[in-house]
């Protein structure tokens, strides 16, 4: 276990409109407001089409994460993540999961870690920064070999 005491800093709700793209729209606010770490505690909205991870075949290794990814279109979506800065990569790092119901078949769900998305017709997003006690970013996520290359979150310098 690791964790670290954080405040939340400036709070702010995010409306997507119609066609734009989720992850593209979160992080281009983010930038625009100077959000390095923060948390999305909840969303809701329609998305035209949807890439999840997910796969309709067997697991090669149970242990292992997958990389592989699903096509869904036509959902209502609940989610929510964390925002993380990739200090390698220089950018936001949002790591959203989403419990979506596809419209076209009985609302049969799907609940997975998003990979991308268009908005359809509006997606309402509340966010809420983190402050840390240094000057660098509160969360930051980092590839861990030891763990397949997952980005795990970690806290300031600290992985």
């Amino acid at each position: 276990m690791r964790f670290a005491q954080v405040r939340p800093g400036r709070q702010f709700v995010l409306a997507l409109d119609h066609g734009e793209d989720f992850l593209d729209g979160l992080t281009r606010f983010c930038a625009n407001q100077g959000i390095r770490s923060g948390y999305v505690p909840a969303f809701v909205g329609g998305f035209r089409a949807a890439r999840l991870v997910g796969t309709c075949g067997p697991l090669a290794d149970p242990e292992a994460p997958l990389w592989d990814e699903v096509h869904v279109e036509t959902l209502e979506a609940l989610g929510g993540g964390t925002l993380a800065w990739d200090p390698e990569e220089d950018c936001l790092s949002p790591h959203i999961h989403v419990a979506a119901g596809l419209k076209a078949k009985s609302a049969e769900g799907r609940v997975s870690h998003l990979l991308g998305a268009k908005v359809q017709f509006i997606c309402e997003i509340p966010i809420v920064e983190v402050v840390g006690d240094s000057d660098g970013p509160a969360l930051t996520r980092r590839r861990s070999a030891d763990l397949h290359d997952v980005p795990l979150l970690g806290f300031g310098t600290d992985i």
